[in-house]
């Protein structure tokens, strides 16, 4: 069985995507249908930065389709400010919020501060806190967190192991570490700039396709936003991956 990949983008509220994505005469407070439209899959990196209101996430529910799922970014209070330290309360916070997205919601990210160095027990710690129900998908960012001890834990918990890019290489260690795949597109090395070219987006529908052949879910996000690049990118990764054989959620025409 081939994978699925689900390809959407990092955000959709970019002043820069309107007249390249969003047609120029659709409002901007109809920018999230306009988006579910053409994608199914979204990730919220403003979640990061200030954690919306539960009402927030009933609303995205209440306006997008049955089959769309919005992966959250946890907020920094947890991973940058407690620096994963005492997850009880902003962990049931976070969750408490979240659910009100239903069936909508998707993997919830944890990506990890650059300069954090590995703390494997602080990590199990606070993937103890989700329930088995949600999935959770972590991006270390210290060189020291790539170890078998690591590995293990994310294993054990079933948190995936976030695989992320920059400049068209991998920047993480591409381990499998429960059912489902998470990768996350920063910066590509073609032009213009921060597109991805045609040999970096095959290389990596080989690493998924070969990863996560036997009938499981990938969830693949294109970060590179400014000049509407995540979109042409995450459009053309899409009809690549439709023409190697795997099943892919909608995207827009390349």
């Amino acid at each position: 069985m081939a994978a699925t990949l689900l390809v959407g983008t990092s955000g959709w509220q970019y002043r820069d995507w309107r007249g390249r994505f969003y047609p120029a005469d659709v409002p901007q407070r109809c920018w999230l249908e306009h988006y579910a439209g053409q994608f199914a899959t979204v990730e919220v990196n403003n979640a990061f930065y200030r954690l919306p209101e539960r009402r927030t996430f009933a609303n995205w529910r209440d306006r997008t389709p049955a089959d769309f799922e919005v992966a959250v970014k946890m907020s920094r209070f947890l991973t940058h400010v407690r620096r994963l330290r005492d997850p009880a309360e902003p962990v049931a916070r976070f969750l408490d919020r979240a659910a009100a997205l239903g069936d909508r919601l998707g993997p919830v990210l944890l990506q990890l501060p650059p300069n954090l160095r590995a703390d494997v027990d602080a990590l199990d710690a606070v993937l103890a806190r989700f329930p088995a129900g949600v999935r959770v998908a972590v991006e270390p960012r210290h060189p020291s967190w790539w170890t078998d001890r690591t590995r293990l834990v994310l294993e054990r918990r079933g948190a995936a192991l976030c695989w992320a890019d920059r400049r068209g290489r991998p920047v993480t260690p591409l381990w499998r570490t429960t059912d489902f795949g998470y990768l996350r597109l920063h910066e590509g090395r073609a032009r213009p700039w921060p597109r991805y070219g045609r040999v970096a987006l095959r290389s990596w529908l080989e690493r998924l396709g070969s990863t996560f052949g036997d009938d499981r879910r990938a969830y693949v996000f294109f970060n590179n936003d400014p000049g509407g690049a995540a979109v042409v990118d995450a459009a053309a990764f899409a009809a690549a991956a439709r023409a190697g054989g795997l099943r892919v959620t909608r995207a827009p025409a390349p």
